[in-house]
């Protein structure tokens, strides 16, 4: 019986990694296998991986109406679709993934982020959340300057820990002026990005 399977993490715990990977793994021994993204972090058609690793993929917008997709994958035969940054998707989206499990019979395994810079969940996980089959945390985390467990995405901008903003924003985990760095829960709290710099406690921060 297909299942809706969604695996999440915070920026860097190897969500595109392991959906390439298991893309890969699949197509060694079938041809039914697809792969989407809803954003990447490099450009349209693409899913890839910091460590290396990519792969062609159908770009998906969010908030689009993913019937003409579907259709498509039942007329190309396809039985299993792997998703990546399946976070951007909107909850009618979801609604529709999780009707091409259960009416067509495609096992959909999404990969994404849980919450957003802010610590709110994205409407795409949400909704995974309350009607996919299976979901379950990567087991591989990352790490906080500090040592600690990586819980928070945070957006850093000029070398301060954001507090607003919009919640899409496509970026990756490297420096610049706007960038993104994982943080332990008391460390995003006090918007501290390493050892030497200052605390930035903000009132009403968790």
């Amino acid at each position: 019986m297909a299942e809706l399977t969604f695996t999440y993490g915070t920026m860097a715990a190897g969500k595109s990694t392991l959906a390439l990977q298991l893309c890969w793994q699949l197509r060694q021994g079938r041809s039914d296998v697809a792969l989407w993204t809803f954003g990447d972090r490099s450009a349209d058609g693409m899913v890839t991986s910091r460590i290396g690793i990519e792969a062609k993929a159908e770009a998906v917008t969010p908030g689009a109406n993913l019937a003409p997709q579907v259709r498509g994958l039942v007329d190309q035969g396809v039985r299993i679709l792997v998703i990546d940054e399946v976070q951007f998707a909107s909850a009618d989206q979801v609604d529709a993934l999780a009707r091409a499990v259960d009416d067509e019979g495609i096992d959909v395994h999404a990969f994404g982020l849980s919450a957003d810079f802010l610590l709110n969940i994205f409407p795409g996980s949400a909704r995974l959340f309350a009607i996919a089959d299976v979901s379950h945390e990567l087991p591989l985390t990352s790490t906080c300057w500090c040592g600690g467990r990586g819980r928070c995405n945070a957006r850093v901008v000029d070398g301060v820990v954001a507090r607003e903003g919009d919640q899409y924003f496509t970026g990756d985990v490297h420096e610049g002026v706007t960038h993104y760095q994982v943080l332990c829960r008391p460390h995003y709290r006090l918007g501290q990005l390493g050892p030497t710099s200052g605390a930035r406690p903000v009132p009403g921060a968790i």
